[in-house]
């Protein structure tokens, strides 16, 4: 029996990236250098104090932003990465996700207005949406190191890839789930649409977008790692050399940097929008 041929998706995918690189090359070096230069102004903006001076401060904010439950495990979290000896890493890494979260977001809330206004958005974006998350995270790299190179760039570049569908997703949710009688109520009131959308749709769709940029800063750290693989600095990289070389105990200690960078961040975007009486004295 003859059996069928292969199609050749292979050949067409590398036939695509090729052909954008030819003629989309002097955009990519722009966005690399564009990309590069805000991680170096977090990381150096990060680095910039002394790092006690730095955890005084971030200390401060955890506590007008959660009270002192908040700023008690930031203040012990990141003494103990000093005392470890991975602050510079971690600050690069924070710079990274900081980064790769703002782009994430800034794309991501815009395409779910856009979706959540338009049926046919919704169409094309959902799928889209499915096949990112769906995806395994290493494949990213392959593209982003072929257009970026390697180094943070790609990083940030496949962090933004794998991040971005909660924010998309949420933001649309959260408009959706606005009652219809105070949509029509702002009609009645002759509201205009971006009226509507910003004194309405947005304060009442705030938790549920919140809980989807929450999503979107994890999923940036855990992308630090498998950056790590593509030259991208920072903690993943001392993680993924613990790995390589069966270094147990310096793994531990740098997985443990990573924990406490994470809860901090999860922590801080869980509780930035609540309110004072959500929070508690």
């Amino acid at each position: 029996m003859k059996s069928i041929p292969k199609l050749p998706l292979a050949e067409w995918i590398e036939s695509l990236v090729d052909g954008m690189e030819r003629t989309l090359g002097g955009f990519f070096d722009g966005l690399s250098l564009t990309i590069e230069t805000i991680v170096d102004f977090f990381a150096g903006l990060f680095l910039l104090p002394h790092p006690l001076l730095f955890i005084v401060i971030i200390g401060i904010i955890a506590y007008l932003i959660g009270k002192w439950q908040l700023a008690l495990f930031t203040v012990i979290g990141f003494l103990l990465i000093d005392n470890l000896g991975y602050w510079d890493e971690t600050m690069s890494t924070l710079g990274l996700v900081i980064t790769s979260g703002l782009i994430s977001i800034l794309l991501g809330i815009p395409i779910g207005i856009w979706s959540a206004y338009s049926k046919l958005v919704h169409r094309i974006v959902s799928p889209l949406l499915d096949f990112m998350q769906t995806m395994p995270a290493f494949v990213y790299l392959l593209p982003a190191v072929t257009f970026f190179s390697l180094g943070v760039v790609p990083g940030v570049i496949a962090s933004v890839i794998f991040a971005i569908p909660p924010t998309i997703r949420l933001t649309y949710l959260g408009i959706k789930q606005v009652s219809g009688e105070l949509t029509e109520a702002a009609n009645a009131f002759g509201s205009t649409s971006w009226q509507k959308l910003f004194k309405v749709e947005l304060p009442l769709a705030m938790p549920t977008l919140m809980a989807g940029v929450n999503q979107t800063i994890m999923l940036s750290l855990s992308m630090v790692v498998i950056a790590s693989m593509i030259g991208a600095q920072g903690i993943g990289a001392t993680v993924y050399r613990a790995v390589t070389q069966l270094k147990i105990g310096q793994g531990f200690e740098a997985g443990l940097a990573v924990v406490v960078l994470a809860i901090v961040l999860d922590r801080f975007t869980q509780n930035l929008f609540k309110s004072k009486s959500q929070r508690g004295d």
